[in-house]
């Protein structure tokens, strides 16, 4: 029996829809694919046809997330580098936080190791993000905006960890009882003050002057 109300999706979409709903309100080890088709209004045997697995279901997910976050990405203003970086993290806080299901999904599902293997189950857009984050850091570098002696590699870690966690704490504080008491505004300082760190000197007197 469908529970979203919109039977005039696909069966493809309502199954998508009612597993990013079960994953984020149950977690993805306590959601069984019979449950999601279930939900869904339709049959186990149509899942596996459309996604192959629950793994895949997850993945399908993401990519779906990243759909969106992608379009909001293309429409930053190309301008310095440092800026661009602080403006792509803050447009995938946007779409999160439009989007509390994802961001569940987001914060504590999105590093799952592959059963078939040791590899973690990244989706294509986790690794598209990975790449444009490269590209503005490697930016950064040819305009003088990083210090020389420090590691992209690093850097794009600290960056990423530091967005994730402040989107984490938020999430696992909702089903907790710790406190993540900071707003979008709380974000942009500490993400700036971060991305300031690692910039030149130099750079940064001329652009506080």
């Amino acid at each position: 029996m469908t529970t979203n109300g919109n039977s005039a999706l696909s069966s493809h979409d309502r199954i998508l829809q009612a597993a990013k709903r079960l994953f984020a309100q149950q977690g993805y080890e306590n959601t069984s694919t019979v449950g999601i088709a279930r939900d869904a209004g339709t049959s186990e045997s149509q899942l596996m046809k459309h996604f192959g697995s629950k793994q895949g279901l997850l993945v399908a997910i993401f990519e779906r997330g990243w759909t969106a976050m992608s379009a909001r990405i293309q429409m930053i203003p190309h301008g310095s580098p440092a800026n661009r970086l602080l403006a792509v993290l803050e447009a995938i806080t946007v779409e999160l936080e439009s989007d509390p299901e994802l961001k569940i999904l987001s914060a504590l599902e999105s590093r799952r190791v592959r059963k078939d293997s040791n590899v973690v189950l990244l989706s294509r857009g986790a690794r598209q993000f990975r790449d444009i984050l490269d590209r503005i850091l490697e930016d950064m570098r040819n305009e003088g905006q990083i210090r020389a002696d420090m590691n992209l590699d690093a850097v794009r870690a600290a960056v990423v960890g530091m967005a994730e966690g402040l989107w984490r704490d938020q999430v696992v504080a909702d089903r907790s009882e710790l406190s993540a008491k900071y707003s979008f505004d709380d974000i942009h300082t500490v993400l700036e003050l971060l991305i300031g760190a690692f910039q030149e000197p130099a750079y940064r007197r001329t652009k506080a002057s």
